[in-house]
């Protein structure tokens, strides 16, 4: 149990017995419970902001749809309601301490919204902390609600909440890597496919390739929202609304769209809806996906600079920190190598969240506090790694123009382009002369009589090179006579 500036205490009492809770503390008994069982985690709630906001918005729609259909008085109705806002403004998030990984389906979590956000009501009334004859965490705060869709529905909309600033994170690491396309629009380097050289391009278009496949998750991210629009409140314990008025739940979804700013939906089939949790599994396999794009480019960005005197060393990531304890002015990849860190514990809780979706039996899944965890966790995580990326590395990589240079200088990759005007078979014999010689293919090109110099030039232009300038010359007969041989 958390321990507390004070030792006075109060006595509250549940259908198990009595507990000393803490004077201080809004949350009481079904939380201390919590406190004590699932002491796992060392990780409160607390942890994912716009999970503990989202159990806010929740009561306060709520709280209002009770009072609008006449279940809940105004009096309390509006003591709830202030002490949600209270909550959703950034405050009392200290006080929701149950470890993110629970049994129960959430029912701790739910509680300790409940109690919280009942002694918050009662401090506003100018009451005692404990005072639940006057006001109650279940009979007035819980009022025809269920753990089974308060806490479904909290963790969609605190998904939502959260997924928009990754969404916001990920566009500015697009714009990143467009901003580098253009600074190395006309840097020629030499292509790579199976990690052999194989034909120029530019350096622009491969920064551009990153932000492109960024823009696609971007959109596909946007796209997958809808997965957590649809909403089960009013389904309470298995669906069936039990102990709900009939206009709960069209009144609750309304204030809560009003609250929350979402464009949410109850489900068709309440009890579908509580029990299925297919909608998490697909979302977080669209944040997988997004991990593991993010992890290749962060391989690529390792490669491209890896040496740099005896690795390829085609461009330079900003030095962090000392890369050795023993080795001297080593600099090492650290930040796309916790990039790829961070996408291999995505693929993981995926993995865990589809194990979860799978051990749910009958109505309910009681899996969903890991589901929750794994999903926040791994949004959270790639927000910080995209912002980390961005700011302490793309934003300052230069390129190594020497380099660069001299490797396509040499490389026979170049000859490919003018396999059109010489043909396949005296393009591969004269690089393979480039490679046994080391001389240049221009030169062997020019000296067979295959191709004027000038048109040579012309044809390994960067901008040739690198497909910007299409090549639309038909391709003459080649006269073989003219083919090089080896001897």
């Amino acid at each position: 149990m958390p321990e507390h500036a004070t030792t006075r205490t109060r006595t509250e009492t549940d259908s198990l017995g009595s507990l000393e809770i803490p004077a201080d503390a809004y949350w009481g008994i079904h939380t201390a419970r919590a406190l004590e069982n699932f002491d796992i985690s060392k990780r409160p709630i607390s942890v994912y902001p716009d999970l503990v906001v989202a159990l806010a918005m929740v009561k306060q729609a709520s709280a209002r749809a009770n009072r609008e259909i006449g279940v809940l008085d105004a009096e309390r109705a509006l003591l709830i309601d202030r002490a949600a806002q209270e909550v959703i403004s950034g405050r009392h998030h200290d006080q929701f301490v149950v470890g993110v990984i629970q049994g129960g389906a959430g029912t701790s979590t739910n509680m300790n919204a409940n109690e919280v956000i009942t002694n918050v009501a009662l401090g506003l009334a100018g009451r005692e902390k404990g005072d639940y004859a006057f006001l109650s965490p279940i009979d007035h705060t819980n009022r025809s609600q269920s753990t089974n869709d308060v806490y479904p529905t909290a963790i969609k909309v605190g998904l939502s909440l959260t997924l928009q600033s990754l969404l916001v994170e990920l566009d500015l690491l697009r714009q990143a890597f467009l901003d580098k396309a253009r600074e190395f629009h006309d840097v020629l380097k030499v292509g790579r496919t199976q990690l052999q050289d194989a034909v120029p391009m530019t350096l622009g278009q491969e920064f551009h390739g990153f932000a492109t496949t960024l823009g696609e998750d971007l959109h596909r991210l946007r796209e997958n929202a809808w997965l957590l629009h649809e909403v089960n409140m009013g389904a309470t314990a298995i669906g069936t609304g039990i102990t709900t008025h009939p206009d709960y739940a069209p009144a609750v979804l309304r204030h809560l769209r009003e609250v929350t700013g979402l464009d949410l939906a109850t489900a068709d089939d309440l009890v579908e809806s509580t029990s299925d949790t297919g909608s998490f599994m697909s979302f977080s396999s669209s944040l997988k996906r997004n991990a593991i794009k993010l992890s290749k480019i962060c391989n690529d960005l390792r490669l491209l600079s890896s040496g740099p005197q005896a690795g390829l060393g085609e461009i330079n990531l900003p030095a962090r920190q000392a890369g050795s304890s023993i080795m001297p002015g080593k600099v090492n990849p650290v930040i796309p190598e916790v990039v790829n860190q961070v996408a291999f514990a995505v693929v993981g809780a995926d993995m865990t969240v589809t194990m979860a979706v799978e051990g749910g039996q009958l109505q309910l899944n009681a899996f969903e506090p890991v589901i929750a965890h794994s999903i926040f966790q791994s949004i959270t995580w790639m927000r910080q790694a995209m912002w980390t990326l961005r700011v302490n590395c793309v934003e300052g990589i230069t390129a190594n123009h020497d380099r660069l240079g001299a490797m396509v200088g040499s490389s026979v990759g170049a000859i490919t382009a003018l396999t059109p005007f010489i043909g396949y078979a005296a393009a591969a014999a004269l690089a393979k002369t480039a490679l046994l010689t080391g001389r240049n293919v221009a030169d062997l090109v020019v000296e067979a009589g295959l191709m004027p110099r000038d048109e040579v030039v012309k044809q390994l232009s960067p901008a040739r090179l690198s497909g910007l300038e299409a090549i639309t010359a038909a391709i003459p007969i080649i006269d073989t006579s003219l083919t090089p041989t080896q001897d």
